[in-house]
């Protein structure tokens, strides 16, 4: 059993970063991928970022390239996604998750809030 709690969001200015984090409790974490995926008022929950239990492989939604970086600290069970160039459109509820085939784990999610 794994348990995910995601923290750093908050209310940003358009252009600005944030890192969110994600700490999970549980042996399992470190030999699991890793994603985050957000949902934003009245849309559907989408795809962010995810990387897999060694760190080596990354993949991102097309929409979230060269503005995102997915990251992860397997001694400290911890996982990260640095948000930058932030813009209104990525005000959302965002969520960590975890699993092997699938993410079975879910965090309770972070606001994310980017003003203009």
């Amino acid at each position: 059993q794994v348990q995910l709690v995601e923290s750093g969001g908050g209310l940003v200015q358009a252009g600005g970063s944030l890192r969110l984090s994600c700490a999970a409790s549980g042996r399992s974490f470190s030999s699991y991928t890793m994603g985050w995926f957000r949902q934003a008022p009245g849309k559907e929950r989408e795809f962010v970022a995810s990387i897999t239990w060694n760190g080596r492989t990354r993949y991102y939604a097309d929409s979230m390239k060269g503005r995102s970086a997915i990251s992860r600290d397997n001694a400290k069970n911890t996982g990260y996604l640095q948000r930058n160039s932030l813009k209104p459109e990525d005000t959302a509820v965002y969520y960590c998750a975890a699993g092997q085939q699938d993410y079975a784990y879910w965090g309770q999610g972070t606001q994310v809030t980017v003003s203009s």
